[in-house]
C-alpha cells in the first residue's frame, strides 16, 4: 500500500475537515461515510466499503460520533476487523470510552493491527487551520510511525501512556470544557439581568480570577451574536460529560462537580439546542431566565443588585 493513502471513516463534522488538511498537503484519502457526497466534498475518493478502506489503506481514521458507533465500525457485520491485516495501524479520532477502547485494541491485537486512542481538542476552526491537539493513547512506537499522517491537522500531539489513557484525557479535558462553558453562560445571564456592560463584564473576568477559555474565546463572540456554528454539539457534550462521570466511577473518583453542566446541558438538550452547537447552552439558560439573550433587547429589563 502507499504510505500516501489514508482512510477516513466518518467525514462529518471534523472528519470532513481533518480530511482537508490531509488532502492539502498531498495525502491522497478514501473516504467512508454514509454519506457519499460529504466524503467528496472534503475532497477525498469514496469508499462503498469498509472493506475497501482496509484494503486500500494502511493508516486508517476514525472520526465518529460515539463508541457505539467505532465498535459497529471495527468490529461490527463486515467491519474493519473482518478485513484487516498484519501492520496497518487503526487511529481512533473519536471521544471514546476507554473501556471499549481497551477491548477494541486487544480484539484487533490478535490480528497485528495496532491500535492508537488520539482524542483531539481545538474545534471546527483549529481542524480547519491545522492547529489540533492530540491526546494520544497506546503504544509509542506506533504513534511515532503515524507522526507524518496527523501532522498536517495537528500542533502539538501528546503521548499519555497505554491504551486508553488518550481517551481518558480528552473526557478530563472535555469535562472541564462543559464547566467553564456552563458556569460561563450562567454568569453571563445573571450579567445581562443586572444590566451590566458584557464587554465591560468579559474584560474583567479575563483580567481577573474568573478567567477560563469561554471567557476568552467563547464568549468575546456569542455577546455579538456568534456563536460559533461548526463545533461540538450540545447533544455531543452531554455524551461527554456522561462518559467523564462512567470513568470517574470505574476510577474510584468522586464525581461532585458533573451536576452543573449535567443540568445545564440537560437543559438545553431539553429545550430544543441538542443538534445545536453547545454554546447555546446561554440561551437555554436565558429561556427560563425570563428569555434573555446576550446580545440585542432582552424581554425583561435587568435587576440591579
Amino acid at each position: 500500500m502507499s504510505e500516501h493513502t489514508v482512510g477516513m471513516v466518518g467525514v462529518g463534522n471534523m472528519g470532513g475537515r481533518i480530511t482537508g488538511r490531509l488532502t492539502a498537503a498531498g495525502l491522497r484519502v478514501v473516504g467512508y461515510d454514509s454519506r457519499a457526497e460529504a466524503v467528496e466534498a472534503a475532497g477525498a475518493v469514496p469508499a462503498a466499503s469498509l472493506r475497501e478502506v482496509a484494503e486500500q489503506c494502511d493508516v486508517l481514521l476514525l472520526s465518529l460520533p460515539d463508541s457505539n458507533a467505532v465498535e459497529a465500525v471495527v468490529v461490527g457485520q463486515d467491519g474493519l476487523l473482518a478485513h484487516c491485516r498484519p501492520g496497518q495501524v487503526i487511529v481512533d479520532l473519536s471521544t471514546s470510552a476507554p473501556a471499549s477502547t481497551r477491548r477494541l485494541h486487544d480484539q484487533l491485537a490478535e490480528r497485528d493491527v495496532a491500535f492508537l486512542d488520539a482524542g483531539i481538542s481545538g474545534g471546527a476552526a483549529a481542524a480547519e487551520k491545522g492547529t489540533l491537539t492530540l491526546m494520544v493513547g497506546g503504544s509509542a512506537e506506533v504513534l511515532d510511525g503515524v507522526r507524518a499522517v496527523l501532522a498536517p491537522f495537528s500542533a502539538k500531539v501528546f503521548h499519555l501512556g497505554g491504551t486508553g489513557s488518550g481517551h481518558t484525557a480528552k473526557l478530563l479535558n472535555n469535562f472541564l470544557n462543559a464547566v467553564s462553558l456552563s458556569a460561563t453562560a450562567e454568569v453571563m445571564v445573571a450579567g445581562k439581568r443586572a444590566g451590566l456592560d458584557l464587554h465591560d463584564l468579559l474584560d474583567v473576568l479575563n483580567a481577573s480570577s474568573g478567567v477560563n477559555f469561554a471567557t476568552l474565546n467563547r464568549f468575546p463572540h456569542i455577546v455579538d451574536g456568534d456563536y460559533l456554528e461548526g463545533g461540538l454539539t450540545g447533544r455531543l457534550m452531554m455524551k461527554d460529560v456522561v462518559l467523564y462521570v462512567e470513568r470517574l466511577q470505574e476510577l474510584g473518583v468522586p464525581s461532585l462537580n458533573a451536576s452543573g453542566p449535567m443540568a445545564a446541558f440537560g437543559l438545553a438538550n431539553a429545550l430544543g439546542y441538542a443538534d445545536s452547537i453547545s454554546n447555546r447552552v446561554v440561551d437555554a439558560i436565558g429561556d427560563v431566565a425570563g428569555g434573555v439573550r446576550l446580545h440585542g433587547e432582552t424581554e425583561q429589563k435587568g435587576h440591579q443588585g
